[in-house]
């Protein structure tokens, strides 16, 4: 009998692959304060999550809701302009859902980002910061149930979720654009309230550089589909306690705003990079091949 979440999945996959204008190379999630990232591409087609039969859709502010397929330079990429979250309600199974669909569609890299709160006092409301490692204990793992055989093992590694050598490619990018990165390792929360400073304590003394609502999830479900995964998280404030200010939604909305131009800059590059790093990955094992 089929797994009832790789059959919502195929449902999914069987009701848009005859709207996918090409195979994509790379899937980007577009955090808070990227939503317009798709101005800047080429766009060849959009897919409204309101379109697929039993496909969770963003109720979050600011999120659109839709796969957006286009070019980065000539990369050909879909974005989630809009990702699900569990604290809309949805089950862990359906907030990962858009990675494992996009891994179907063809894409071999996971690029998340987010708007996450800095817990590190050395980060400051504006920073970039890259995903070294995470923390996903204090969220139901998507991979709980029978396993999905058809996308990965029972029991996949975690010892590099976040691909060194995508992590390298970003690091180069952000000095040659005279950007300072950032580099950490983030915690996925449920929410959707924000921590207390008690607990915000607690994350510090974990090791957790940044918090956050959304993406260790994500990668776990790429992870286990065997995807090349990379991370940059927008620091959109200082976490509670570390400062006088009360924390709100629209502080989070205004700094990703203001540093928007600046991540968009840093993740154009680093996809088209990363592609070329790819393909010449590629064409060296080709011709190993062949000899």
């Amino acid at each position: 009998m089929m797994n009832s979440a790789y059959e919502k999945l195929t449902d999914c996959y069987e009701s848009v692959k005859g709207e996918l204008p090409f195979k994509p190379k790379v899937a980007l999630v577009l955090g808070s304060g990227l939503g317009d990232y798709v101005k800047k591409m080429k766009v060849e087609k959009i897919i409204s999550y309101h379109d697929i039969d039993g496909f969770p859709v963003s109720t979050v502010q600011g999120h659109k809701g839709q796969f957006v397929f286009g070019y980065v330079g000539n990369v050909p990429i879909v974005a989630m302009q809009g990702r699900v979250h569990y604290y809309e309600g949805y089950s862990m199974t359906d907030v990962v859902l858009p990675i494992r669909l996009m891994r179907l569609m063809g894409a071999e890299v996971l690029f998340l980002t987010n708007a996450s709160g800095g817990v590190n006092y050395d980060y400051e409301p504006g920073d970039f910061m890259l995903i070294q490692d995470q923390i996903a204990s204090f969220v139901p793992s998507p991979l709980i149930g029978t396993n999905i055989d058809e996308l990965g093992t029972r029991f996949p590694d975690m010892s590099e979720i976040y691909d060194e050598d995508l992590c390298k490619l970003i690091r180069y990018t952000a000095s040659d654009l005279q950007l300072t990165l950032r580099e950490g390792t983030y915690l996925q929360l449920t929410g959707p309230q924000y921590e207390s400073p008690a607990e915000i304590r607690m994350y510090r003394l974990l090791g957790a550089d940044a918090i956050g609502m959304s993406t260790a999830c994500e990668a776990i479900a790429a992870n286990h589909m065997g995807m090349k995964i990379c991370g940059i998280s927008c620091i959109s404030n200082m976490a509670c306690g570390m400062t006088d200010e009360p924390l709100s939604h629209t502080e989070v909305q205004e700094t990703a705003d203001r540093v928007a131009p600046l991540f968009r800059s840093l993740v154009s590059e680093s996809i088209i990079r990363i592609s070329d790093f790819l393909e010449q990955k590629e064409a060296e094992a080709q011709e190993k091949e062949e000899k």
